[in-house]
């Protein structure tokens, strides 16, 4: 985008687990990997911000989501972690994609990084 002269958005995919640990055992990594992309987005707007671009960068942060992450983890084999899990309000994939466009129809002066939802 800066090669090109284009004022572009980034918009991050992030998770909740990126600004708070979740007592969920077995998936120490996913957090870990979540907290590196807000470190990433943060660094990135401020050298876009100091260097003056018009390039925008988001962050969205959904908690639970209705996906198949859980499926190939270890925490849905533990009966009481499959309690909690199950208590959960999750949001749908469409939750997410509709709070991209919103993120995306912003005008060129905001930007947004914001939570979804806690769990």
């Amino acid at each position: 985008m800066r090669a090109n002269n284009i004022d572009g958005h980034i918009v991050h995919i992030n998770s909740i687990a990126g600004h708070k640990v979740p007592n969920f055992p077995g998936i120490n990594v996913y957090p870990a990997s979540k907290y590196a992309v807000t470190a990433l987005t943060e660094t990135l707007r401020q050298e876009l911000n100091q260097l003056g671009s018009k390039i925008k960068i988001s962050s969205v942060s959904p908690g639970a989501v209705a996906t198949e992450i859980l499926d190939s983890s270890n925490i849905v084999s533990d009966p009481k972690m499959k309690e909690v899990l199950m208590k959960l309000p999750f949001l749908k994939a469409e939750d997410i994609a509709d709070s991209i466009l919103y993120v995306l129809a912003t005008p060129p002066h905001v930007q947004v990084c914001f939570t979804v939802r806690e769990f």
